[in-house]
């Protein structure tokens, strides 16, 4: 398109267009760096969501569960010394769930908790036997406590299978199949919780 003014021809052809492909080509870029900004807080949240889930998954493949019968001991009659039947220990055995994920044992690690009808203590442990040691019942895993000098534990007079009564409530465990000496429950090892009870 041509003005003619006082006889002279002025042409603005392209100039419009010369501005548009400028605006263009600002806004394209702006758009990418803003894309990529998008991109990247999308990848950043997909990979916390994903820390996230594998925390959860973790925590809940670190399970146990029992392997075997729960048994326990008890004064049973008056000549035992009790004029009312009580349970003076439980033994539970215990591993790790299938498909989940060692759990290490030692006394900063782990805690046992013990509730009865009358009774709840928070964390009653005191620590485990040495792995490299099975033991075949209770009565010698206490008796090996006493001879470690397990709080809770006298050698030779506080076993409550067969000598004196509980003093205080306190928990170990023991090996019954270790296959290495850490204090590391692996999923092809079987460990025995054991816990005295106090009246």
């Amino acid at each position: 398109m041509a003005f003619v003014r006082s006889g002279c021809s002025i042409s603005h052809r392209g100039i419009l267009g010369v501005e548009s492909a400028i605006f263009l080509i600002a806004v394209m870029i702006i758009s990418a760096a803003l894309a990529v900004v998008v991109v990247n807080m999308g990848l950043s949240t997909t990979q916390n969501t994903k820390t996230v889930s594998q925390s959860g998954l973790n925590s809940a493949g670190s399970g146990l569960q029992l392997s075997g019968i729960v048994t326990g001991t008890g004064c049973t009659s008056s000549s035992k010394g009790c004029s009312t039947p009580y349970l003076n220990a439980t033994v539970v055995p215990f591993k790790i769930v299938p498909g989940g994920n060692s759990m290490n044992l030692q006394l900063s690690s782990a805690s046992v908790k013990y509730s009865s009808n009358s009774k709840s203590f928070d964390n009653i442990y005191e620590g485990q036997l040495p792995a490299s040691t099975t033991y075949v019942d209770a009565t010698e895993a206490f008796t090996a406590a006493g001879a470690a000098g397990i709080t809770g534990f006298t050698n030779g007079v506080t076993n409550p299978v067969t000598k004196s009564l509980p003093s205080q409530t306190v928990a170990i465990v023991y090996w019954t199949v270790s296959k290495n000496t850490d204090a590391v429950l692996d999923t092809d090892e079987r460990v025995e919780a054991c816990n005295r009870i106090w009246r």
